[in-house]
């Protein structure tokens, strides 16, 4: 089965390398986009690996809707998969291939639908996620599922440790279903409407923390923000200081008010928050922050 790949992030790659190494997928092209196109952390430009199979490539700087179902009619594929793209496609794109096109979320849809999975995930402190291959339709995440696999998330996780975890569950997953695909066997599985959620887009706002917050809820969203995403913040008046690690604290008495810092040494600064303490294992403090100050 002839297919194209429609990616420009780390996880593309490595289900770039996973179609590639399948015999009956035959990758006849690769959408992307180009080195200096996204600024996020994960982003992956996969022109130089799909040049170096030989493998046509469209390097595109946004959703060129028409460029792309164009570019899938020339190679006369079969089937589409999108594979860690930024951006919602249109019909024209969905019908350009007549086995229609393969999507992901890791998330356990029909729950959680929507932007940012794995931060809001983590953020929230949910114990698992999904790993979810499905078809794309023209409603964002709500097409019928293919696979889905749970993947639980435990307390030591970060977001790139969630992002490589899933990233070995969808390896796996595509390495399976790949042949169904092929065959045109591959599940349809409708997605209840009851139960589902979209979350919302983020916002630099949401990175800010906030030290009213319990310790857990601050330590939550700063390993939700931690790389490949930009970090949690905390604001001062020098300006915004990104916080990549914290673990929870002692409890530290009563009359001290949220932000207060409670000790400042080499291996880190603890601050007391709404309910508890939190120590900044890993920041970017210029200079330590004072104890008995108050951030």
């Amino acid at each position: 089965m002839r297919a194209v790949l429609i990616g420009c992030v780390a996880f593309s790659r490595r289900c770039f390398a996973t179609l590639r190494d399948l015999p009956e997928i035959e990758l006849v092209g690769v959408v992307t986009r180009p080195p200096h196109g996204a600024a996020a952390g994960d982003f992956a430009a996969l022109g130089d690996d799909a040049r170096a199979d030989g493998i046509p490539t469209l390097e595109v700087e946004r959703n060129a809707q028409a460029e792309i179902a164009d570019f899938i009619r020339v190679r006369r594929a079969d089937i589409g998969f999108c594979l860690g793209w930024h951006f919602l496609l249109g019909r024209d794109v969905l019908d350009a291939a007549p086995g229609g096109v393969v999507g992901y979320h890791p998330a356990e849809l029909p729950k959680n639908r929507g932007r940012h999975p794995i931060i809001w995930a983590l953020a929230l402190g949910l114990e698992r996620t999904g790993s979810t291959f499905f078809w794309l339709d023209a409603a964002a995440d709500a097409g019928d599922i293919i696979d889905q696999r749970i993947v639980p998330i435990t307390d030591a996780d970060d977001a790139g440790s969630l992002y490589a975890k899933l990233a070995d569950v969808a390896q796996d997953q595509l390495a399976s279903i790949g042949p169904t695909i092929a065959n045109g066997t591959a599940p349809r599985r409708r997605q209840a409407a009851k139960g589902s959620t979209i979350w919302r887009k983020r916002s630099a706002e949401d990175g800010r923390i906030d030290w009213r917050m319990p310790a857990r809820g601050i330590r939550d969203l700063v390993r939700a923000l931690a790389r490949p995403y930009p970090g949690a913040h905390v604001t001062t008046r020098a300006g915004d200081v990104k916080v990549w690690r914290a673990e929870l604290g002692e409890t530290a008495p009563r009359n001290l008010e949220p932000g207060r810092v409670v000790a400042a040494a080499a291996d880190g600064v603890c601050i007391q928050t709404g309910e508890g303490t939190l120590w900044l294992r890993e920041h970017e403090f210029a200079a330590l922050p004072e104890v008995g100050s108050c951030l």
